[in-house]
């Protein structure tokens, strides 16, 4: 009978599924290009999720570049002051983030139209230290510009040492300056997976374990993707806790296409990662003033 039952409860586990994943990234270093600027507010969480993702696996050292505010000419359906406003919520998820999880303290993240020359030129940097061993991946989280700019920069033979990871048609074709076929004729390499929307656009009362997490890091981040749910811009984010970019980078922190990373990423994925950082990391108290 002790068998039997050994045997019911073995099924009964393998059957459960699998939401751990191995930390297996590619050779290179990383660099992330998001927009945030544009009408729709997504990479607010993105970005958090992101920076948070690359922390708790401990490869915060392979990035190397961080921009934002990517989308070079502004949309009819943001106003100028809703446009600034998104300029300055993108450089705190950006800053505030990488404060609070740590590890961060060599990387500016540049905002791609306040500082545009430093972040074409900082970009550059990371494209001309590239080589077959230590190739760069480039993450599209927003249009292509700056990406195009920055190889128009560089030399023809670092390119082939040049990964761009994409998962969606709306930034490849949304640029003003580079089409989607001109970053490819740079000769880069083109990586691209499935639309991330699908498993991490979730309905917004999934991610209430972040909400009500006792963790103050975790809570931050759901505070920062929240503001994307209750902006009034665009109506297609209403209950939704949207971090859709990250999936890139998780696809990146779990082998790529290199080492089979995790193309479909999900919540229960970033959820445990996270988790497993703050659980293993706790904040150190503050002492109290006399």
């Amino acid at each position: 009978m002790t068998f039997r039952v050994s045997i019911i409860i073995f099924a009964l586990l393998t059957a459960l599924p699998n939401f751990s994943q191995n930390i297996n990234p590619p050779n290179g270093r990383i660099a992330i290009v998001a927009d945030g600027n544009s009408p729709d507010p997504d990479d607010l969480g993105g970005t958090s999720i992101s920076i948070a993702l690359l922390r708790a696996s401990g490869l915060e050292n392979r990035l190397v570049h961080y921009s934002h505010s990517c989308d070079l000419v502004r949309d009819d359906r943001i106003s100028e002051k809703a446009e600034k406003e998104r300029h300055h919520l993108m450089q705190i998820a950006c800053d505030m983030t990488a404060r609070r999880w740590g590890g961060f303290n060599n990387l500016t993240f540049y905002d791609a139209i306040w500082q545009k020359e430093e972040t074409i030129n900082d970009l550059c940097w990371a494209i001309n230290a590239s080589t077959a061993e230590d190739p760069l991946w480039i993450i599209e989280a927003g249009e292509p510009d700056i990406i195009g700019m920055a190889l128009q920069k560089t030399p023809k033979e670092k390119h082939k040492f040049v990964k761009v990871v994409t998962h969606h048609p709306a930034n490849d074709n949304a640029g003003d300056f580079y089409t989607w076929q001109q970053i490819l004729d740079f000769g880069i390499e083109e990586v691209r997976i499935p639309d991330q929307n699908i498993n991490l656009k979730l309905d917004h009362e999934k991610w209430d374990w972040a909400k009500n997490h006792a963790d103050p890091r975790i809570r931050l981040i759901w505070t920062i993707g929240n503001i994307a749910e209750i902006d009034n811009i665009v109506n297609f984010q209403k209950g939704k806790w949207d971090c859709s970019d990250a999936g890139m980078v998780l696809y990146w922190i779990t082998g790529a296409n290199v080492n089979n990373g995790l193309k479909a990423g999900g919540l229960e994925v970033v959820k445990s990662l996270l988790e497993d950082y703050v659980n293993n990391h706790p904040e150190p108290s503050k002492k109290k003033k006399k």
